[in-house]
């Protein structure tokens, strides 16, 4: 029998912050172009659309590295993958800082988005050969947490680093940043604590039957998800949710907010980052409410319906008083933390053996909205552009606003109407 004892929790936790910290960044890239698309646009020469492309190619390799991360994840272990995920991560951001043309900085979004893509799933899976199974919802919570942090940072803070020193030596800096961060990982976290003397917290049989199965049988398992039906309602869903904060607080918010309601630059970011920061406070507060309540659709319903409601009030009544636009963003954001609730609901409506696997598809249709409703504004934009231009700036009328933010508000319509057909789980694991 085994003497060793469990790592202690300051180690614990800093293995498990560093994979934290890739996941941050990738928050980080995720909302960064919001804040430069002037620069973006003037030193690409890029229309709307043509930078709403720009942006998702973020989420097109982000997308695609879904399920091939959990494969990844089982056999080459944490701490290989987010080392080779943070090193993918800086040079696909240094390509992007010194893009001479779109080619280049749309290669280095793609090489960005398909790299940070590993952080969740490997900080997951080091929490749990970490950190006690009673800690485990709490580093849940915490990523998170942590990858808003990222998403704040690149809102006023980022704004102010480009007005000082401008986008590209931002750009490099964060890259320097990121391979700083791929150095300790590869220098300080391994896959398990016995790798360093200590017990480790993972059950091995468990572990193993489960590789075992990852192995064998993803494609069974994926075909066996997409036969119940709450998969399928449950992978749109959240695609109207994400989509428009990520549409809005990611891209488009800034330069709506200056060119219609007269904000310098820095306050829109700011405004944008509290957007991010209410979701950020909403995601446990949902999904607190639904485990204490026992149920996951009413609060869903009720979620979608509200942000449904105060995104349109704020997007097409005209006029609103600042501090009106502000607070009903707070709330779509605080309202848009139920999304949180579909992963729960997802795992709940298939049997316990394919929780992993179903999580994997929600978590696809998560990034489905962003991917989609960034060029999609982007490409209504263009279509009603009057001709007006900045600076070397395209800017755009409110009338074309609109028909680009009709896009976030016919998802949320369609998210509202499909969580309506979803089976109600009880809290209770389909069997």
């Amino acid at each position: 029998m085994s003497t060793a004892h469990p790592p202690p929790l300051r180690l614990a936790w800093t293995v498990w912050g560093l994979g934290a910290a890739l996941y941050l960044i990738g928050f980080y890239q995720r909302v960064a172009p919001g804040v430069i698309t002037g620069e973006l646009m003037t030193d690409f020469g890029l229309g709307a659309a043509a930078l709403g492309n720009l942006s998702a190619f973020y989420f097109y390799s982000y997308v695609a590295m879904q399920v091939p991360t959990g494969l990844l994840a089982d056999h080459w272990g944490p701490r290989r993958l987010l080392t080779l995920g943070a090193i993918v991560a800086g040079a696909g951001t240094l390509v992007f800082a010194l893009a001479p043309n779109l080619f280049w900085a749309g290669a280095g979004r793609l090489l960005v988005g398909g790299s940070v893509a590993v952080a969740f799933v490997g900080m997951l899976k080091l929490a749990g050969h970490w950190l006690p199974p009673r800690q485990f919802a709490l580093a849940s919570g915490m990523a998170l947490f942590c990858g808003i942090i990222g998403a704040v940072f690149a809102g006023v803070p980022l704004r102010l680093l480009v007005d000082a020193f401008g986008w590209r030596p931002v750009m490099g800096v964060s890259a320097a940043v990121t391979l700083a961060v791929a150095a300790g990982i590869w220098w300080v976290v391994r896959d398990d604590p016995s790798e360093r003397g200590f017990a480790s917290h993972a059950p091995t049989a468990r572990a193993a039957d489960a590789a075992t199965r990852v192995g064998n049988g993803v494609l069974a398992g994926i075909r066996e998800v997409l036969g119940y039906r709450n998969t399928w309602l449950l992978y749109l869903v959240p695609g109207g949710i994400v989509g428009s904060v990520l549409a809005f607080a990611g891209l488009w918010g800034v330069p709506y907010l200056t060119t219609h309601y007269a904000l310098d630059r820095t306050t829109a970011a700011a405004v944008c980052s509290a957007l991010l920061v209410a979701w950020a406070v909403g995601g446990p507060a949902f999904g607190w409410l639904s485990d204490h309540l026992g149920h996951r659709k009413p609060l869903y319903v009720i979620g979608c319906a509200g942000m449904l409601a105060a995104w349109a009030v704020a997007l097409l009544v005209p006029g609103l008083p600042v501090w009106g636009l502000v607070s009903l963003l707070v709330v779509a954001g605080f309202l848009s933390g139920n999304m949180i609730i579909g992963f729960a609901f997802a795992k709940e409506s298939v049997p316990a053996r394919l929780s992993g696997t179903v999580s994997g598809v929600v978590n696809m249709g998560v990034m489905m909205g962003p991917m989609l409703l960034q060029p999609g504004v982007g490409w209504m934009l263009d279509r009603a552009w009057g001709g007006e231009l900045r600076e070397g700036v395209r800017i755009y009328d409110l009338a074309a606003y609109r028909g680009g933010f009709a896009l976030m508000l016919g998802w949320l319509a369609l998210s509202l109407v499909l969580v309506l057909f979803t089976r109600e789980s009880h809290c209770r694991q389909t069997p």
